[in-house]
């Protein structure tokens, strides 16, 4: 009463079947990443650029407080004197 009916199992041919192949494979369709190439060596140019100009920026900024640190130590002794 509870048990479940299991399907019958069809029986497979005994010939295999081999699909054939009528259509020539078709070629990708993709784009090329060549016209890329520029834009990506340019965006990289720019990003290097602008990385040296910060750091230069950044090592002048230093320096002019470390002068600044040592002239104003220099007058407040000449001061002092």
């Amino acid at each position: 009463m509870f048990r479940p009916k299991l399907p019958d199992v069809p029986t497979l041919p005994t010939t295999p079947v081999v699909p054939q192949q009528t259509q020539a494979p078709v070629a990708s369709t993709g784009r090329s990443l060549t016209p890329y190439a520029g834009t990506v060596a340019a965006v990289v140019v720019v990003g290097i650029v602008l990385t040296a100009l910060l750091a230069a920026v950044a090592v002048s900024a230093v320096s002019v407080a470390i002068a600044a640190v040592v002239l104003r130590s220099l007058l407040n002794g000449a001061n002092k004197h």
